[in-house]
């Protein structure tokens, strides 16, 4: 069972901003790529930090409304810092929370949940800027077709895992959303088979309807 990596993923075309890159710039790379944020790169390219829209608004969202409707805001001195920036270095958020190409998408995910960003710089061993990698790209294992969802899982979960025959255990598969049924030895199997099935990449559910003949837990002797 082979899962998709992140390197399977992730945008090798990287529109990459230098340290002292202007604010205007920025802007106008971010515009003409149609893209919402951007990694910052220093001379060995090298990931230090990305800068965002949401970075650069903080140069008008700390400013005073002219209207008098909105009140005037008291910004942390990091964000002032970041306000009064005219360079990508001074504007970006750093450090740059990478991913390395051989990561799955579980490990991507978590790290951009851990971190709480939309997007992850991919970096080889010498952590120079390999692609980038973002929520919408981890999102598109679910793209998946349900026959080839299927098809792995009854050939590298079922047969070739578990040994189970075709008889046996079934899979039925609609938009991504796994029904198994049918019949095995021991109770204890069915857990297995249903977390195997889950950790198959485009997999959005599963629910088991799998019969059992013995249930081994009953005949351990007491105090086992």
């Amino acid at each position: 069972m082979r899962h998709r990596t992140v390197a399977d993923l992730m945008t090798r075309s990287v529109v990459r901003a230098r340290r002292d890159m202007p604010f205007k710039e920025i802007i106008k790379l971010l515009a003409d790529h149609d893209i919402t944020a951007v990694p910052v790169v220093d001379e060995l390219d090298h990931p230090i930090g990305v800068v965002s829209e949401a970075d650069l608004l903080r140069k008008t969202s700390t400013q005073a409304d002219t209207s008098g409707r909105m009140p005037i805001p008291h910004p942390e001195a990091w964000e002032r810092a970041k306000a009064e920036g005219v360079s990508a270095e001074e504007l970006m958020s750093a450090p740059a929370v990478c991913a390395h190409p051989e990561w799955t998408v579980v490990e991507a995910a978590r790290r951009m949940s851990a971190h709480n960003v939309k997007r992850l710089p991919v970096v080889d061993e010498a952590d120079r800027l390999l692609g980038i990698v973002s929520r919408g790209d981890l999102l598109r294992i679910f793209l998946r077709r349900d026959d080839a969802i299927h098809d792995e899982i009854t050939r590298d979960v079922l047969h070739e895992t578990l040994g189970l025959a075709p008889s046996e255990v079934t899979a039925q598969v609609r938009q991504g959303q796994v029904t198994l049924g049918g019949s095995v030895e021991t109770k204890s199997l069915i857990p297995l088979i249903e977390r195997l099935c889950r950790s198959v990449d485009g997999v959005v559910s599963v629910s088991e309807h799998i019969a059992y003949r013995t249930d081994a837990s009953r005949s351990l002797p007491l105090g086992t």
